[in-house]
């Protein structure tokens, strides 16, 4: 990661991707949710990090946002990770993902809708794939670094 407070466009090939759910409709409203500063939280089943080989994201790691189309929009810090059971996400980080939520059960229909998907469960190879109020979630809080549609 580079330690620049506003790492350039040279930088992306070394940092991490952030791919906000599958490209289409759903990303293009996380990021623009996330460039306009609304989206400050996000929620990952820790089985797709497991199921990617990836480890759990830490505070202060960097990454690059990446729109539907493949494209770097933005660059986004850590700047807290939990992990709980589905049932414990709180109110403060439903609001701060920026879906416009406004209780923890819309949100938790909305996320259910998405991770009971056909496109997830093929991502995860489980065609049964389903949450539970014991399901382990990250839940990550970001900022937002740079802007790269505006970046020199």
């Amino acid at each position: 990661m580079s330690s620049d407070p506003d790492p350039r466009p040279a930088d992306f090939a070394s940092m991490d991707r952030a791919e906000f759910a599958f490209p289409g409709p759903l990303r293009d409203r996380l990021v623009a949710a996330i460039l306009d500063g609304t989206k400050t939280s996000t929620t990952t089943l820790v089985v797709d990090y497991e199921h990617e080989g990836e480890p759990l994201p830490e505070v202060g790691t960097r990454s690059v946002v990446i729109d539907s189309d493949e494209r770097p929009v933005a660059i986004i810090e850590v700047t807290g990770v939990r992990v709980v059971p589905l049932a414990q996400v709180d109110l403060a980080h439903v609001v701060d993902e920026g879906e416009g939520d406004t209780s923890v059960a819309q949100w938790r229909s909305g996320h259910e809708e998405f991770w009971h998907s056909e496109e997830m469960r093929a991502a995860l190879e489980d065609p049964g794939f389903t949450v539970h109020d014991a399901t382990p979630v990250v839940l990550q809080r970001f900022r937002l670094i740079t802007d790269l549609r505006t970046a020199p």
